[in-house]
């Protein structure tokens, strides 16, 4: 059977921040759209335990800002579609079209918001202890360590956040950090400095994890001396950095040489009509409030590419 045919304004893809600010926008302003979206709503924002920089919230959990993002796009009128995975996509400046398993939708615009994902520990043992005592979201699975011993890995934010949250459940966090500084806010570091809990391990590098069907040891290099140790430990956290999800358009739209979309500062890509917003364009700061901005200029720059 052939599949139907949607002729529509503006097709989002992805439901982070960007993408779902993208639809508040664009619903708003009466355009014919979708947003596509085959993981969950909110983007990496969902799995943050607790938000305490976004305005005119002292503090939220991701999961609850996530849903109260999809609340408003849905009551602006967005349609969104979580259950039909994109199979095909062409972008050029003539045609536009984003096929999916259910749909083949002819868009004259499109935003670009899928985000990014955490990069994986470039340890040897990485792929056989996936889910077996490495993992890449404390909340997600932090309570299966209940008075365990866990590592953070990692030099941002996000590493400092993620310890102070398993250090709930864990007995004991080790921060692993291979330089003797960190590349967060004040507020973030004493937090997880303070806490009892957690020990910072300054100029070691995370070599490898070792055990039989779990995590039991890890490996650690001095960056300095170069000496290596083992501790006892039955998790490792990673939080290096983040891998955007551009593959499916690098035939068309230019990338830099880290995968990152290339898009001005109204956020239009190489391709006229198509724009990018969020974790997924190439820019300085990935914070949730810039997420927001950008998911709004692209959805006002595709109206106004319409007109």
């Amino acid at each position: 059977m052939s599949k139907e045919i949607k002729n529509i304004d503006l097709v989002i893809l992805g439901g982070g921040p960007a993408g779902l600010t993208s639809a508040i926008y664009a619903s708003r302003a009466r355009m014919k759209m979708i947003l596509l979206e085959n993981a969950f709503l909110g983007g990496q924002v969902r799995n943050s335990y607790l938000i305490e920089n976004y305005p005119g919230f002292k503090n939220i959990d991701g999961a609850s800002l996530a849903d109260k993002m999809q609340e408003q796009a849905e009551e602006a009128g967005a349609i969104i579609d979580e259950f039909d995975p994109v199979v095909d996509i062409k972008l050029t400046k003539d045609e536009k079209i984003i096929e999916t398993e259910s749909y083949i939708y002819n868009t004259k615009t499109v935003v670009i918001a899928t985000g990014a994902v955490p990069k994986r520990l470039p340890i040897p043992s990485e792929e056989k202890f996936s889910g077996r005592g490495i993992h890449y979201c404390a909340v997600c699975d932090g309570a299966m360590y209940s008075d365990k011993i866990v590592g953070v890995v990692g030099g941002g934010n996000a590493a400092l956040e993620e310890a102070v949250f398993l250090s709930r459940f864990a007995k004991k966090v080790y921060i692993i950090r291979r330089y003797d500084y960190f590349r967060s806010e004040r507020s973030v570091f004493d937090e997880a400095n303070n806490n009892s809990k957690i020990e910072i391990l300054y100029n070691e590098d995370l070599v490898d994890v070792t055990g039989e069907e779990f995590v039991q040891r890890a490996r650690l290099k001095n960056t300095i001396t170069e000496k290596e140790r083992e501790i006892e430990i039955d998790a490792v956290f990673g939080y290096i950095g983040t891998e955007p999800k551009t593959k499916e358009f690098e035939k068309y739209i230019d990338l830099t040489s880290s995968g990152y979309i290339i898009a001005d500062e109204m956020m239009k890509t190489n391709v006229p009509g198509v724009f990018a917003a969020g974790d997924v364009r190439d820019k300085v700061y990935r914070q949730i409030t810039t997420a927001v901005a950008d998911g709004t200029i692209a959805a006002l720059e595709a109206e106004k590419y319409i007109k």
